[in-house]
């Protein structure tokens, strides 16, 4: 199938932390002079799109707020459908003013939203959510990725709490963030192309190529950021395209518009 938009994931395939990878800048110039279009996409939940946007106007990538699709973006498009639902926030201070609109309750909340707070997690924010649920609330996830890459290496990721309290509660918690399905749709409707002419490039095989691939999707899997051989190997995922790093995506781009 031709490729006729992308979806990039950022951190692990465009940077690692405050690391641009190499031919992350020129790639994406590319894509821009050929008139691909692209949609950035993050589980990020610790920074707002307008903070991500001005990240990469910092590594010298042009990108709009518009072409930004975060955890955090479509939470809070979620929550308003839900009306004006009374929400105890686990999130990270600097993304809190996104969800400004939405009445705070630390007793008796409609939702548990839960984001990444580092290493603020504890056993008594655990208890406390898990009492709320036992009360009625519901659990609204950002993502429950399992892992993340910093410059010192992998780190467990928020899945695991999020699991916690889905274990000790008995609710399942709805996640907002890839993988989920709509997700997915809302960044290929914006994109005004088939879902089956749009590729998803990202470093996480279960999360990024196995959600990107269940959307109707294609995936490409970068050797770079969260990736490991080993648990590639151990995934029921299986990529259309293997890639060492985002440098080489133009040249794949290429031999597929060949026909190669």
């Amino acid at each position: 199938m031709p490729v006729s938009g992308l979806l990039l994931d950022l951190d692990g395939v465009l940077y690692i932390g405050s690391t641009l990878i190499p031919g992350a800048r020129e790639t994406l110039a590319w894509l821009h002079q050929h008139g691909i279009p692209v949609r950035f996409i993050t589980n990020t939940t610790t920074q707002t799109p307008m903070q991500l946007v001005r990240k990469l106007h910092g590594f010298g990538i042009d990108a709009r707020e518009d072409e930004v699709f975060s955890a955090v973006s479509a939470t809070v498009a979620y929550l308003r459908q839900q009306g004006k639902p009374r929400c105890h926030l686990l999130v990270a201070d600097a993304v809190k003013p996104c969800f400004a609109e939405f009445p705070v309750d630390t007793q008796r909340p409609d939702y548990v939203v839960i984001g990444d707070i580092g290493n603020a997690w504890n056993y008594t924010l655990l208890n406390d959510a898990f009492m709320m649920l036992m009360r009625g609330a519901r659990l609204l996830c950002l993502h429950r990725n399992k892992y993340w890459q910093t410059e010192d290496g992998l780190c467990m990721d928020i899945g695991a709490f999020v699991t916690a309290l889905e274990y000790a509660s008995g609710t399942v918690a709805r996640v907002i963030g890839k993988p989920a399905l709509t997700y997915f749709d809302m960044a290929v409707n914006s994109l005004a192309v088939p879902a089956a002419e749009v590729a998803i490039v990202g470093d996480d095989i279960d999360s990024d190529i196995g959600g990107g691939q269940a959307a109707g999707l294609q995936g490409m899997l970068v050797q770079t950021g969260k990736y490991r051989t080993e648990l590639a190997a151990r995934s029921q995922v299986t990529p259309e395209y293997l890639l060492p790093s985002i440098a080489e995506l133009p040249a794949l781009l290429t031999q597929i518009r060949a026909g190669i």
